[in-house]
C-alpha cells in the first residue's frame, strides 16, 4: 500500500528549491466560463504529438467517444497517454472555471491509479468512466470547439525577488490580464518554482477545490510531463481569480488566514529555525487531531505552529490533521433532508459532504508540504489545520462504527466478513459496513482485500464527482498513517462506499460492454 519511491522522487525533484510563504482558502461555488480576456490570443492552444488525441477527447460525443477510445487501446495507446491527453482537453475547455469540469480533472489521476490496482482486462474501466464524464460536460457547455484557455503573453522584465507576492497581488486585485501575464512569466522557469510561487495565491483562501485542484494539477505532471506545467497549473490561477472577483462582487473580505499565517510564521520563528525530527507517540497524535477536529480554526492553526516550533516531525503533524478530517467522516450524521437531491439522498455522506471534502483537502495540503521547501511545508500544515478545523457545528457524539453494530457481528472469518461487508454496501447500510471493516482490521487481516472490494464500487458508482478522489485520498492516507489509527481511514471509505451505492456511473455499462466484461 506504500506510495512508490519513484513517484515521490519525481514530485520532490520537480518541486525542489521552492520558496512558498502562505496558504489560504475560500467557499466553493459553481463557477461560470469566461470569454477570451485581454492579453489572451484568439489562437488555439495545441499540444504537439498529443494534439490529435486531445482534439478527439474534446470534440467527440460521449457515446461515440468510448468505442473510439477502446479501439485506440486495442491499437496500443496506453492509459497514461489517454489520461494525459484528457487532462489537457479538460484544461483547454474549462480552464479551471467550471464546477463539474474541474472535479472531472481532479478525478483523472486518481482514476489512473485506481486502474493500476485492477486486473489487466478491467484496468480501462475507471479511466473510461471519467473520460465519459469529461466529454459529457464539455458537450453540455458547448466547449467542443470553443476553448476557455488560449495562448497568453508573458510580462517582460521579471526581476522581482518576491514573485509569489507579485502574482498574489495581481490576483487579489482581480486583474486577469496582469495575473495571467505574470504567471506566464513564472512558468518560463522551472515548473517547481512556478508551482511554489503559485502557492501564495492558492493559500490565500480556505477552499477544498482551490487546494485540491492545485495539487492534482501538480501531480498530473508526473503523467503528462513537465512541458505542460503552464497549461495545467494555469487553471489554479484562473480559479483563484474567479473567486477573488466573486469576493469583490459580493463585497466580502478575504479569509482571516491572510493575516493569521504571517503572524504565526513570525511569532514561532518558523522560517528561521530548522524543521524538527522529534517523534510523536500515538497519544500525542490523537491529542493534536482532537484539537484540530474540535477547536476553532485559529486554535488549530496555533496548535500546529506550536508543534512545529517544538520540533515535532512535520509528517506526524500532517497525520494528526488527516485524522481530524477523518473524524469528520466518522462523526457525520448524514445529509439533511433540506440539502438532499435524487443523487444525494437524506443520510448520505458521499459527494461533497463535510468529511469527504475535509479529507481530500487535508490530503492535498500534506502532499503539497511533502514536495515543498521548509517554508512551504510549514505554511501548508498550518493552513491545512486552519482549513480542517471549525466544522463540528453538526456532528454525532459517537463516531462510526457504533458499539451496538459491532456487537451484531458473529463471525471472525475473513471471507465471511468481506462477504457481509459487500452485502451491507449493497443495502446502503453504512453503520454495518463500518462495523464489519473495523472488526476485519481489528482481527489483523491484510487490508488489500478490503481495498479491492471498495475499489469495485468506486469504479462502478457515480460517487457524485468524488468517488475517485476520495478513494485515492484514503489509499494514500492509509499508507502514511501509523497502525494504531490507519484502519479508521478504511472504515470511513466503507461508509462512503455504502452511501454511494445504487447510483451507477454514466458510461460504465457501455465501457463494460465494449471491453467484453460482465
Amino acid at each position: 500500500m506504500k506510495e512508490s519511491a519513484s513517484r515521490r522522487e519525481f514530485l520532490a525533484d520537480v518541486g525542489r528549491g521552492m520558496l512558498v510563504v502562505s496558504l489560504g482558502a475560500s467557499t466553493a461555488t459553481e463557477l461560470g466560463l469566461g470569454p477570451v480576456r485581454a492579453g489572451e490570443s484568439n489562437e488555439r492552444l495545441t499540444f504537439g504529438s498529443l494534439e490529435p488525441l486531445v482534439t478527439l477527447l474534446q470534440e467527440t460525443l460521449p457515446d461515440k467517444l468510448l468505442p473510439a477510445l477502446v479501439e485506440k487501446l486495442k491499437q496500443g495507446t496506453d492509459l497514461k497517454t489517454l489520461v494525459s491527453a484528457a487532462s489537457l482537453a479538460n484544461a483547454r475547455a474549462f480552464g479551471g472555471q467550471d464546477y463539474t469540469g474541474y472535479h472531472t480533472f481532479m478525478a483523472l489521476a486518481p482514476a489512473y491509479h485506481m486502474a493500476r490496482r485492477l486486473p489487466d482486462n478491467r484496468r480501462p474501466l475507471p479511466v473510461l468512466k471519467v473520460l465519459y464524464r469529461n466529454s459529457s460536460r464539455i458537450q453540455e457547455r458547448g466547449l467542443q470547439h470553443d476553448d476557455t484557455l488560449h495562448p497568453v503573453e508573458a510580462v517582460e522584465g521579471l526581476v522581482s525577488e518576491q514573485r509569489g507576492e507579485w502574482l498574489r497581488d495581481a490576483v487579489r486585485a482581480a486583474d486577469w490580464q496582469v495575473a495571467e501575464a505574470r504567471f506566464a512569466a513564472l512558468a518560463k522557469g522551472e515548473p517547481g518554482e512556478a508551482f511554489n510561487h503559485l502557492q501564495f495565491t492558492v493559500q490565500d483562501e480556505v477552499d477544498v477545490h482551490r487546494v485540491v485542484l492545485a495539487w492534482r494539477a501538480w501531480a498530473m505532471l508526473e503523467l503528462a510531463g513537465a512541458e505542460y506545467a503552464h497549461t495545467l497549473l494555469r487553471q489554479s490561477v484562473r480559479y483563484c481569480l474567479e473567486v477573488e472577483q466573486s469576493l469583490r462582487n459580493h463585497n466580502r473580505s478575504g479569509s482571516p488566514i491572510r493575516q493569521l499565517l504571517p503572524r504565526l510564521l513570525e511569532e514561532y520563528r518558523l522560517t528561521s529555525v530548522p524543521l524538527g525530527t522529534r517523534k510523536a507517540d500515538d497519544a500525542w497524535v490523537e491529542q493534536l487531531a482532537q484539537v484540530v477536529f474540535a477547536g476553532t480554526r485559529k486554535e488549530a492553526a496555533e496548535a500546529v505552529a506550536a508543534a512545529l516550533a517544538e520540533g515535532f516531525d512535520p509528517e506526524a503533524v500532517g497525520e494528526a490533521i488527516s485524522l481530524a478530517a477523518n473524524k469528520l467522516v466518522l462523526h457525520d450524521p448524514g445529509r439533511r433532508p433540506e440539502y438532499s437531491s435524487p443523487q444525494k439522498p437524506p443520510g448520505c455522506v458521499h459527494g461533497d459532504s463535510v468529511g469527504v471534502h475535509a479529507s481530500d483537502a487535508a490530503n492535498a495540503w500534506r502532499n503539497i508540504a511533502r514536495v515543498s521547501n521548509r517554508r512551504n511545508k510549514v505554511a501548508s500544515l498550518i493552513v491545512g489545520a486552519f482549513h480542517t478545523a471549525g466544522q463540528t457545528a453538526w456532528v454525532t457524539k459517537e463516531p462510526y462504527p457504533f458499539a451496538e453494530r459491532l456487537g451484531d457481528i458473529r463471525t471472525s472469518n475473513a471471507s465471511a466478513l468481506l462477504a457481509q461487508t459487500e452485502e451491507a454496501i449493497r443495502a446502503n447500510d453504512q453503520a454495518r459496513a463500518c462495523a464489519l471493516v473495523y472488526r476485519y482490521g481489528q482481527l489483523g487481516y491484510a487490508p488489500e482485500p478490503v481495498f479491492d472490494l471498495l475499489l469495485k464500487y468506486a469504479v462502478s458508482e457515480d460517487g457524485a464527482l468524488h468517488a475517485e478522489k476520495y478513494y485515492r485520498t484514503v489509499t494514500e492516507e492509509f499508507a502514511t498513517t501509523r497502525p494504531a489509527f490507519r484502519w479508521r481511514q478504511l472504515v470511513a471509505l466503507a461508509r462512503v462506499t455504502a452511501s454511494e451505492y445504487g447510483f451507477p456511473a454514466p458510461g460504465y455499462a457501455q465501457a463494460c460492454e465494449l471491453l467484453g466484461l460482465s
